[in-house]
């Protein structure tokens, strides 16, 4: 094996081939490399933690779709595709991309299935009948869940197992693409997280990215620590787009802590579809006369009103909220890892309300790419949370996400095999090549001063001033940083991404969705039901790049 030279300072380096990178092993890409595998292509999977890490595991709600009414459907017995359509465009504000919605929606039965068969486990209410439940947004009871609240589990340990024998490289971040002269994808540079950091690259020719989601730009969210934008960051500097970065969701229910910072344990709106409602300090609902659905509204409405109930700060208490769930029935059996969580914290929800309050969750944008997962970058393809489909606009419909993930995974795998069979990939000849170049330089903000900025300034509430001050800051207190350990990798990712962000949503003088402008608090759709995108300019800044790429979404 020949050692690529990355530099005059590089530790040891090695190489690997492979028809197709994944980089992440949730469900978007795991589902991918199953997928690759089974059509006969090379799959290196990259994870930058173990194979069953990742965000997957944590989703608690479920995964919305509409099955056999016949058979298995647990709801009104009136459900249908439509109705889910329809209600996934409600929730978007606007921004869904129609074609992508009923894509992925009429996919949904048939990739539930594929699950099933490969020993997903979902519960049921009697035998051969799936349970289900209703959450924020739905008209009707289309989710299902397995464990009680436990489904991501369930479906990584699926996916797991189901991926045992395929090749994996974990704990190892992927840094960039490396790509020819003419533009197009030949490798991938990957940097191990063990103590020495050393530098690898892979031949490939093509690259898909599943790395999740940005929860890390903020002081409080339901991500794990991984989710530092590294896929998004990737796609960047390669010569991609973003879109509809501005539309972070909040979810309104993580468990509250005094003090807690980072991941914080969800509190699944599942618990709310059995019943349980929001109050305030002082016992009064935070949701009545907010939206029909009070308490099952689409989750950046309940966002937004806790956000206006602390404001005006009830009873004295100005950073959370509770959720009485004291009359939810079989709480610890339905809930399990809820009531963990709580018990954890000292609390009992079946006798006392659980504190709740709002924290980063899901990115409603992410890379740009058709409903084959393609990029315009040839041989760059991303699936799930880091990619932007239009299945979300500029509000996520709840338990899509892992429906998306299942999907689009797929999809973006036979969109690899296809553009290898049709030669629309670079020519990349085992042995040979690619050497990177040297390690990247890139600018740098320190993690915490970052989070505190997008979470005081970028967060449910966002103004010109707020945003411009937060720019400000980050441009101030950069320092361009080689990319030789994997916490500079996700800082400059995190830089990056945030300054994306800002831009996007400093440009979107509105509310729509999960973007909430407190000085501009309508929804115009004359001037702004429209995308927005951002790509790097020659000197590397994120700029906006209107409209949407003609045939890329």
């Amino acid at each position: 094996m020949t050692l690529p030279v990355f530099d005059s300072q590089s530790k040891t380096a090695w190489e690997a081939d492979a028809d197709v990178v994944v980089v992440g092993s949730g469900v978007a890409g795991l589902t991918a490399a199953l997928r690759a595998a089974e059509l006969g292509l090379s799959v290196l999977v990259v994870t930058k933690g173990r194979l069953g890490d990742g965000n997957t595991r944590w989703a608690q709600g479920g995964v919305a779709v509409v099955l056999d009414e016949a058979g298995e459907t647990g709801g009104s017995g009136a459900d249908s595709l439509d109705a889910h359509i329809a209600d996934t465009l409600t929730a978007g504000a606007g921004l869904c991309d129609a074609d992508a919605v009923r894509t992925v929606v009429e996919a949904g039965p048939e990739a539930v299935e594929r699950l099933r068969g490969r020993g997903a486990r979902f519960d049921e209410e009697s035998p051969g009948r799936l349970a289900r439940t209703r959450e924020g947004g739905h008209s009707d009871f289309r989710v299902i869940h397995a464990g009680g609240d436990a489904t991501g589990a369930e479906v990584q340990r699926c996916l797991v197992s189901a991926a045992e024998g395929l090749p994996v490289l974990e704990r190892h971040v992927a840094v960039d693409a490396i790509t020819t002269a003419s533009g197009e994808v030949c490798g991938l540079r990957v940097l191990a997280a063990a103590a020495d950091h050393a530098p690898g690259v892979v031949r490939t020719r093509a690259v898909l990215l599943a790395t999740g989601g940005i929860g890390q730009l903020y002081r409080a969210t339901s991500n794990p620590d991984l989710a530092t934008g590294d896929g998004l960051a990737l796609a960047l500097r390669a010569g991609a787009s973003v879109a509809d970065l501005e539309f972070v969701q909040f979810h309104p229910t993580v468990l509250y802590t005094p003090g807690g910072t980072g991941r914080r344990p969800l509190v699944t709106e599942a618990v709310r579809g059995e019943g349980a409602v929001l109050v305030d300090a002082e016992g009064e609902r935070v949701m009545r006369g907010v939206h029909p659905l009070a308490d099952l509204a689409p989750r950046d409405v309940v966002s937004a009103a806790i956000t206006r109930r602390l404001a005006s700060a009830p009873g004295g208490v100005d950073d959370h909220v509770f959720l009485d769930a004291t009359g939810v029935e079989g709480f610890a059996q339905r809930f399990p890892t809820v009531r963990a969580a709580c018990a954890e914290a000292g609390i009992d929800p079946e006798r006392e309300p659980i504190p709740v309050a709002p924290a980063a969750h899901f990115s409603c944008g992410g890379v740009v790419t058709d409903s084959h997962g393609r990029t315009e970058v040839t041989g760059l393809y991303a699936a799930g949370e880091v990619a932007r489909t239009g299945l979300h606009g500029a509000n996520r419909l709840a338990s899509n996400s892992l429906l998306e993930g299942l999907v689009m995974g797929r999809r973006a795998a036979e969109a690899v095999a296809r553009d290898l069979v049709e030669g629309r990939l670079a020519d990349v000849d085992t042995g040979t090549g690619p050497v990177p170049g040297p390690v990247p330089v890139s600018p740098v903000a320190e993690r915490s001063l970052l989070q505190r900025l997008m979470s005081r300034y970028a967060g449910i509430g966002r103004d010109a001033e707020g945003l411009a001050v937060a720019g400000s800051v980050l441009d101030v207190s950069t320092s361009d940083t080689p990319l030789w350990t994997v916490e500079a990798v996700e800082d400059a990712a995190l830089t990056l991404v945030a300054r994306a962000l800002l831009a996007s949503a400093s440009a979107r003088t509105e509310s729509r969705g999960c973007h909430v402008r407190s000085d501009h608090p309508e929804r115009d759709d004359a001037g702004w039901r429209r995308s927005l995108t951002v790509r790097l300019n020659p000197s590397g800044q994120p700029v906006l790049a209107d409209p949407i790429l003609e045939g890329v979404a």
